[in-house]
Formats: structure tokens, sequence, C-alpha cells
């Protein structure tokens, strides 16, 4: 059990960190969209009109691969911080509590993500982006809206990692995986 919490965090910290390459690189785009958007329009009097849109795009990207390297580092909004280094069987029990409060949040955004009435795909959030294209980018939506169930899923796997660690008395920071090395018994 104790190995297979630890691969299940090493798997959330590799996630974690494309996720972190992904958020950094969105915003590095939207930076990129908005400064060519100023030099256009103010020095070449030629505005194009796909920065804005690609700067939002950008944008949103950014923050949900943000949004969920936030919650692996801890780094997330939290009204207890200090609840979360409590360990043992308490600190079992918080992390649990709190990771219900994160299921009922995360579950539905990703189940309506996929469906819609009648669980039909086509009807859910990204079966309809799939046919819609951006004002003035002529891409599927679903390139942009796709980042919103991404970063739900990414959440569910750092709390389902942070859990198992805790399950198995490996309590941590996660932002560095468990070192086997100091978990294992001494022989």
């Amino acid at each position: 059990m104790r190995a297979a919490a630890r691969a299940l965090d090493r798997l959330s910290a590799m996630l974690n960190g494309i996720a972190l390459w992904g958020a950094v690189l969105a915003v590095a785009v939207m930076v990129g969209a908005a400064a060519w958007q100023v030099v256009a329009r103010y020095i070449l009097d030629s505005p194009p009109v796909w920065t804005e849109e690609a700067a939002r795009r950008a944008m949103v990207w950014a923050g949900m691969l943000g949004a969920s390297a936030a919650f692996r580092a801890r780094s997330d909004p939290t009204l207890f911080p200090a609840m979360r280094e409590i360990g043992g069987g308490p600190g079992l029990a918080l992390a649990t509590v709190r990771g219900l409060g994160v299921v009922l949040f995360a579950a539905p955004v990703i189940w309506f993500s996929l469906y819609g009435p009648n669980m039909n795909p086509a009807r859910g959030f990204l079966g309809r982006s799939l046919d819609r294209t951006a004002e003035m980018i002529p891409v599927s939506m679903i390139w942009f809206t796709s980042a919103v169930p991404l970063a739900f899923t990414l959440i569910l796997i750092h709390l389902a990692a942070d859990l198992a660690l805790r399950a198995t008395g490996q309590h941590g920071h996660p932002a560095q995986p468990a070192d086997p090395a100091a978990t294992e018994p001494a022989e």
C-alpha cells in the first residue's frame, strides 16, 4: 500500500510538472499576444483581430492549469491552513472531509463537461464546444474549453495522492514527493 501511495504521488508530481509548464507557456502566449496587440495598435496602426481572443483563451489555460498546480502545492485558498499540517488519524479525517468537499465540487464539473441531459455527450460542455469556433480565431472552442475538465481531473489526482500518502502514514508536503528511504522502517 505504501509503494502504491508513493507511485500515485510520483504520478501526481509528474502531471503537476507538465501542468506548470503548460501554465507558463499559456502565460507567455497571453503576454506575447497582448504585447503584439499594443505594438500593432499604437505603432503600426493596424491591430490584428486575433490577439485579444488568443490572450483570453491563454488566460483560461493558465488559470486552470495554475489552479491545479496550486492545489498540489497547497497554495490554494483555505480557511484553516494549519489544518493541513495535522498528522495521524485526526489529520486523515480532516483531509478526508476536505477531500469530500473537493470531490463534491469537481465531480459535477467533470461530469457535465462530458455529458449533457440524458447522458448525451454531444450536449455536454465539451460536446457543445466541438462545433463552435471562437469569434476571431477559426479554431474549435474545444481546444480552449477542455482546460476546465482537465484541470479538475488533475486536482482529483492530486487529492487522491495526498489522501493515499496520509492513509499510509507518509504525510508530508506534496511539493516534494515522499522519499522512500525516509519512510521505510530501518532494517
